[in-house]
């Protein structure tokens, strides 16, 4: 096996696992037993100190490449990221950690919807053919009968949440992928920084008293689904080619949906089965390069072609300090098209 081979099993070893993690987010947040609010804050905490601990072991903070301005696109990103949060754990209680990771699963196509309308991106025809197709999966996924209109409408609201979050999302990874120089890590933790005090005045920790057990499930949120699953992600990025990594995105809806029939006993019905594929199909032709084997375009968990970031030789380490791998260092601090 050579050297290269190699380096490319270690990051597909570590974006699968990375996202296996991803898979199991939604257990956590049920099993915490805390509002969507109390989640976040909780995340956002605990990630700051994983990560933050993470970046002072590896010496990240010397030379971190921040300027104002790269700075206030890190906390602005922070902002959509973090309401991205919560409204998505906000629809796995109105609908169902399947369906709303599914249809959360549409982040690509809100990256180019956006792209094109806030800076003018250009959107091809076959995109918007992707995303018409993407649309109709939507539609058979959500599994929306005139019954839900007529019950309230909390399902059809879920539905919404999750697209929301999607929405949010696209538009951190447009405000991220403008920040350069800077390693992942550090703009993640900003992010996570940010969170903190935004969400303050919405958590209830009045609520929390009497946690007990269900406190492991947040620092389990914190850790390892902020820290350690971010960690993973950006070593990862540095060692795999754009295809490798969109078809390892979707890992995590996959995982996601295989736990939330395990735990709970909740899966899609085939009517709704039909529509995946079809994001996926979709998702894959959107952001992934129009020649296989280009140097691609990673994007802040978007894997896009909107993103245009010089993409690491596969055969690179890495990065170790923030003196080396430059082009690793301006990664965006997003995760994959599929991390919530």
């Amino acid at each position: 096996m050579t050297s290269a081979t190699a380096v490319e099993n270690k990051g597909i070893a570590q974006l699968t696992a990375a996202m296996m993690l991803s898979g199991t987010l939604g257990v956590f947040v049920v099993e915490s037993g805390a509002s969507p609010f109390n989640v976040v804050f909780f995340r956002v905490l605990f990630g700051a100190l994983a990560l933050g601990g993470y970046a002072l072991a590896r010496g990240y903070f010397r030379g971190h490449g921040f300027t104002p301005r790269t700075l206030g696109l890190a906390a602005l990103g922070g902002v959509f990221i973090v309401f991205n949060w919560v409204l998505l754990f906000q629809s796995y209680e109105s609908t169902s950690i399947s369906v709303a990771t599914v249809v959360y699963h549409t982040q690509p196509f809100s990256v180019v919807l956006l792209g094109a309308l806030l800076f003018r991106e250009r959107l091809t025809a076959a995109k918007v053919g992707w995303i018409g197709l993407a649309f109709a999966g939507l539609v058979l996924v959500s599994g929306v009968s005139p019954a839900d209109f007529a019950n309230g409408g909390s399902y059809l609201t879920g539905i919404g949440q999750a697209l929301l979050a999607a929405l949010l999302y696209g538009l951190s990874t447009l405000v991220t992928k403008r920040i350069t120089g800077v390693r992942p890590h550090l703009i993640a933790l900003v992010q996570v920084l940010v969170g903190i005090p935004l969400l303050l005045p919405f958590a209830d920790f009045g609520a929390m008293r009497g946690t007990g057990a269900d406190w492991g499930w947040l620092i389990g949120l914190g850790v390892v689904h902020t820290g350690l699953m971010y960690v993973l992600m950006y070593a990862a990025y540095a060692k795999l080619p754009t295809a490798k990594i969109a078809v390892l995105a979707f890992t995590y809806p996959a995982v996601a949906m295989v736990m939330d029939w395990a735990v709970y006993g909740h899966h899609i019905g085939l009517v709704q089965a039909l529509g995946v594929p079809l994001i996926v199909t979709a998702g894959l032709k959107v952001t992934l390069p129009r020649t296989a084997g280009t140097a691609g375009t990673s994007l802040a968990g978007r894997i896009t072609r909107v993103v245009r970031i010089p993409r690491t030789p596969v055969a690179a380490p890495a990065p170790r300090t923030a003196a080396h791998a430059p082009e690793a260092a301006c990664r965006p601090a997003t995760p994959v098209a599929s991390e919530a």
